[in-house]
């Protein structure tokens, strides 16, 4: 099978794909491809006509793909932003003409961005690709968790970057406190991931017959304080709120968080959940040179764990 991203009218990227990834929803599977598109964003695209099977529009997101199609994707110019740029302090990790690498803070980052990327005359430098709403973001950190994020500057740079994270080729390790104490010092977590069938909001378990997606999380432990851990997790696939719902699932939910967490008191005012990506392993989109950026996190996920430490000291 083969996946052509367009963008205007020239091939920006080719994605060979194999026999394992027919019988898949149309939208699902270019989700599933398109790590920087949000699956209501395909499926608008496949509405807009923009998504080409077999040299025939279609128009239909239930279509199921089969081995041997030919898939065009084109991805029209970003519509004009209703977001105003904020002259928000960034922690910038690396960056050059092609790409940019931040240390997000828990909260929005798109307004922060239009400011740091704008031109002159107030235009902006951000990769188009993602949307209006996420102009340049590759891959996706959810709201409250905080560490490194890759933000495209040109076109190329998006569509290379999101072959990079759909290969596994791109990197990323988190740090997360949790409720509870494993029994062994590493593990993984492999459990398929799909959206809750009550709470829209959330993500749950769910069978890969019953539409949930094979979600694999590595995880090994840091430090142990009492009734909480300190935990080193690796995605090897990059699900809505894998960490989360993979933590919870084992009954090690991560402190602070609001969907899959009970109230804790811990004494601690945090930013988000205590989640925070701390390293982002890629390759340079042109040069091809690697790249590690380390983000140290935030004041308040600190003083959790010497609260913790302070804590277990008492015991």
């Amino acid at each position: 099978m083969e996946l052509q991203v367009l963008t205007g009218n020239e091939v920006s990227a080719t994605v060979e794909l194999g026999v394992e990834e027919g019988g898949d929803r149309l939208d699902a599977f270019l989700a599933d491809q398109l790590e920087e598109l949000s699956r209501s964003r395909i499926q608008k695209l496949i509405a807009q006509g923009q998504v080409v099977v077999n040299g025939a529009t279609c128009d239909s997101k239930k279509v199921l793909v089969q081995m041997g199609d030919r898939i065009t994707v084109t991805i029209p110019d970003a519509e004009p932003l209703d977001l105003q740029p904020e002259h928000i302090p960034l922690d910038v990790l690396f960056e050059d003409g092609e790409l940019l690498i931040v240390n997000k803070p828990a909260g929005t980052l798109v307004n922060a961005l239009l400011w740091h990327c704008q031109t002159p005359s107030g235009t902006s430098t951000l990769s188009g690709i993602g949307g209006t709403q996420r102009p340049g973001i590759v891959h996706r950190l959810d709201k409250d968790t905080t560490g490194a994020i890759a933000i495209a500057k040109t076109d190329r740079a998006h569509l290379h970057l999101q072959q990079q994270f759909h290969a596994k080729t791109a990197r990323r390790e988190y740090w997360g406190v949790v409720y509870g104490a494993p029994k062994t010092e590493q593990g993984t977590i492999e459990a398929p991931i799909g959206r809750h069938r009550v709470d829209r909001q959330r993500m749950a378990i769910v069978p890969e017959a019953e539409g949930g997606r094979r979600a694999v999380t590595h995880w090994r432990i840091q430090e142990r304080l009492g009734n909480y851990t300190w935990m080193n997790f690796e995605l090897e696939t990059g699900r809505t709120h894998q960490i989360r719902v993979h933590t919870a699932h084992l009954g090690l939910p991560i402190v602070g968080d609001p969907l899959y967490s009970s109230a804790h008191s811990i004494g601690v005012n945090l930013a988000g959940q205590a989640l925070h990506a701390w390293r982002l392993r890629l390759l340079h989109p042109v040069s091809g040179e690697a790249i590690e950026a380390v983000a140290q996190p935030p004041a308040s996920f600190e003083t959790l764990l010497e609260v913790l430490r302070r804590r277990e000291l008492r015991r």
